[in-house]
């Protein structure tokens, strides 16, 4: 950077430069700290790259490539990605939203939990393990739940000790935020079945709730639907306290999203400095948060996409069935990998609750590098011709039923 001078027409040059060798250097940082490919790096490698890469934050930052919050991300290790990311596993994880409780959104939830004895809480537990038994043996090593999924935390807790697993061997998510409050029904006669609460009082309940369960297995906790409304993001106490739980515990903080404001939110969430993981709805009908994700992928957080199937919506457009026949694809596989190919690389969740049904969202791992390669056109044709309004999409998904 300094030996290129300032002579006029230079300042492009440089910025370009400086911008190939910070992405480069991010990189190897990744690779030595996620061991890519079950490399030794030597210490000296490894103590090489963070000052380089701490040298490269600061001249970037000088030149404008990028601001003072994300500088100050990188310079605490936020930097290194994919900690979602276990032995190389695929970026397909397990939500279990739909199995930890009788009811949910998707559509033709029916057709999968039909009689009321397949809905009782002893039912879904042996449903939620054996999905769960199919996401591990097809690769499956993130997995993701909430204090308002029913019993998911419970349900997963109970699976990785019956099978023996060790907190290095899966990585885990779960979040606060919501109380849930349909006591195991799906007709709550119009009483919500969740109820928002972002208070520091409720943050304190629900985390040791989920340390309870989960204990060290625990490697994600998220804010649950965090909104600019809700005003979580202005809450000095509860930001303290997720600082200090990432202190005491070793835990990585995250924040979900939803809403029309998905955007807004997430740039606000950035400005904090204190995250490291985002989950927010994209998909072929919803793409609005797009360009927020591709910012927070840049400063070096792990993006999530959760309902990438729009609770089974875009799975009914005519566009997407003649895609996914033409390429002789399933169309949820489609679906989820139009998701995966998106250039800020996320872990896509499958929400499955057969494992049919899981077995073909994996799919998706393949689809989404001919998207990226050879069929680039057709997800190109595919989001053009998909793409909603965000206030269309949101004032639909409200409208959907329990069942």
């Amino acid at each position: 950077w300094n030996s290129s001078g300032s002579r006029p027409g230079h300042r492009a040059r440089q910025c370009s430069l400086l911008a190939t060798s910070y992405s480069r250097l991010k990189l190897s940082n990744m690779r030595i700290h996620s061991g890519a490919g079950k490399r030794r790096w030597p210490k000296r490698a490894s103590a090489a790259a963070g000052v380089t890469l701490a040298v490269l934050t600061a001249a970037a930052q000088q030149s404008g490539l990028i601001g003072a919050p994300v500088a100050a991300q990188f310079a605490r290790g936020m930097a290194t990605p994919a900690f979602l990311v276990v032995d190389g596993a695929p970026r397909l994880g397990f939500g279990l939203a739909a199995v930890g409780r009788p009811g949910y959104i998707n559509l033709g939830r029916e057709a999968d939990l039909a009689t009321a004895e397949a809905r009782t809480p002893d039912a879904l537990r042996q449903r939620a393990w054996e999905v769960l038994d199919s996401a591990w043996a097809l690769g499956l090593r993130y997995f993701d739940c909430a204090r308002s999924y029913g019993r998911s935390e419970e349900f997963l807790s109970g699976w990785l000790k019956e099978r023996g697993l060790s907190k290095d061997q899966v990585a885990v998510g779960s979040k606060w935020g919501y109380r849930y409050t349909a006591n195991w029904r799906v007709d709550t006669g119009g009483e919500p079945h969740e109820v928002k609460d972002h208070s520091l009082t409720h943050l304190e309940g629900q985390q040791s709730e989920s340390q309870s369960f989960l204990g060290d297995h625990l490697r994600l906790y998220q804010i649950h639907s965090a909104t600019l409304e809700s005003g979580v993001l202005d809450d000095a106490a509860v930001l303290a306290r997720l600082r200090s739980l990432r202190e005491e515990r070793g835990w990585r903080i995250g924040l979900s999203l939803s809403g029309v404001r998905q955007a807004e939110t997430l740039d606000k969430a950035l400005s904090t400095g204190l995250f490291d993981s985002v989950q927010a709805t994209w998909n072929l009908l919803e793409q609005s948060v797009g360009p927020a994700l591709q910012r927070a992928h840049a400063a070096g957080l792990e993006v999530i996409v959760k309902e990438a199937m729009a609770n089974g919506r875009v799975l009914r457009r005519p566009e997407l069935l003649r895609a996914a026949e033409a390429m002789g694809v399933a169309p949820d596989a489609l679906a989820l990998g139009a998701a995966m190919a998106q250039p800020f690389e996320p872990m896509v969740l499958s929400g499955a609750v057969t494992t049919s049904q899981l077995e073909s969202n994996l799919g998706a791992v393949s689809v989404s590098q001919r998207l990226r390669g050879e069929d680039a056109k057709v997800l190109e044709s595919l989001m053009a011709a998909l793409k909603v309004e965000p206030a269309a999409y949101w004032q639909e998904r409200s409208e959907l039923a329990w069942n």
